[in-house]
């Protein structure tokens, strides 16, 4: 990653406890696991030696079980809760080292969150809920209420602007929610584990909207999930926590094709490889005897997606990228995956 990156961490910890911040100092004490270092300090360390870095329009997803630190590091970013030591870079300013009156700016302008409990104002129509944040700004009653109405038209909830939130469905209400974030027109959205609390059926429609609104709006977004599935579906890369610690980020094929180690493993050993892999890596190198007279497939392309092309050539498939064969790929490798 680049200088270009929207959020840089680096060496991020966080620790509850009396003299927490001895724990990140001392090699002896940050060696210790999360059990140890209770009984030797009566600390917690909740975010060890965190570092990564998000680019400019990229959803980044953190995941982990409960207990892994997720909610804390996201929370960590925003300075809902104080980091013990580390740096986190936004836009190109530490953070950590901005004051009250700079932090409400950055909350008001630069960026939002979406928590899994709505946070609705319930005696405030949808209206007045989406635009609350344009209120505080000092912004205008009609600026307010054109841009919600931008934002309450995003987000689908066309003609119930005058509703109030116990009118509404669950699913509802985290769309308000969403409309809510976007109002500002914020450079990054946090999201907090925000559909864990609804229907599988709604749960996977507000998926399907961030997908929409990402691709929309083009959104820096920071997503919080302790389901694979929906990190799979949503992240351009994948941060994996284990009590506090990062164990590997990358992309989904690099988290099923390249697992760190046996934790990363068991997480996705129950994940089709045929919908996460793409033909990059499972090509193999062009063999003397090979006829290429067939088709031409991109090695981004998903093993799932070329299936039916391999299968009907019969033969070898050319898989090319920007005009040159980077290698083959024939009914073998594609029934290794999908067997």
């Amino acid at each position: 990653m680049t200088t270009e990156a929207v959020i840089s961490v680096r060496d991020l910890w966080k620790v509850f406890g009396h003299k927490a911040e001895q724990v990140p100092r001392s090699a002896e004490l940050s060696a210790l696991s999360r059990r140890e270092l209770m009984d030797r300090t009566g600390c917690t360390a909740a975010v060890r030696d965190v570092s990564f870095d998000v680019a400019p329009g990229e959803v980044f997803v953190v995941m982990g079980l409960s207990g892994s630190g997720k909610s804390t590091l996201v929370r960590c970013l925003t300075r809902l809760i104080e980091p013990t030591s580390g740096q986190v870079v936004f836009e190109g300013e530490d953070i950590l080292g901005a004051d009250k009156k700079r932090l409400r700016e950055l909350r008001r302008h630069k960026f939002s969150m979406v928590f899994q409990n709505f946070g609705l104002l319930p005696y405030r129509q949808v209206l007045d809920n989406v635009s609350y944040g344009l209120e505080i700004r000092g912004a205008g009653r009609a600026e307010r209420n054109r841009r919600a109405m931008e934002v309450i038209s995003l987000v689908g909830l066309d003609g119930y602007e005058r509703s109030y939130p116990d009118q509404l469905s669950g699913g509802m209400q985290q769309r308000v929610g969403l409309a809510r974030a976007l109002a500002g027109d914020p450079d990054v959205l946090y999201f907090d584990e925000p559909f864990s609390a609804l229907d599988p059926l709604i749960r996977r429609d507000m998926q399907n909207e961030v997908i929409r609104l990402h691709r929309e709006v083009g959104k820096t977004m920071v997503f919080i999930t302790h389901d694979l599935s929906e990190a799979l579906k949503l992240g351009d890369r994948i941060l994996i926590m284990r009590d506090g610690r990062q164990v590997q980020c990358g992309t989904g094929a690099e988290l099923v094709g390249a697992p760190a180690d046996d934790y990363v493993r068991d997480f996705v050993s129950d994940v089709p490889k045929a919908n996460v892999l793409t033909l990059r890596w499972i090509m193999r190198d062009r063999r003397d005897g090979d006829t290429l007279d067939g088709p031409e497939l991109s090695p981004d392309v998903v093993v799932r997606d070329a299936v039916r092309p391999v299968l009907a050539a019969g033969k070898p498939v050319k898989v090319v990228e920007n005009g040159t064969l980077v290698g083959v790929v024939t009914t073998e490798e594609i029934l290794g995956v999908t067997a």
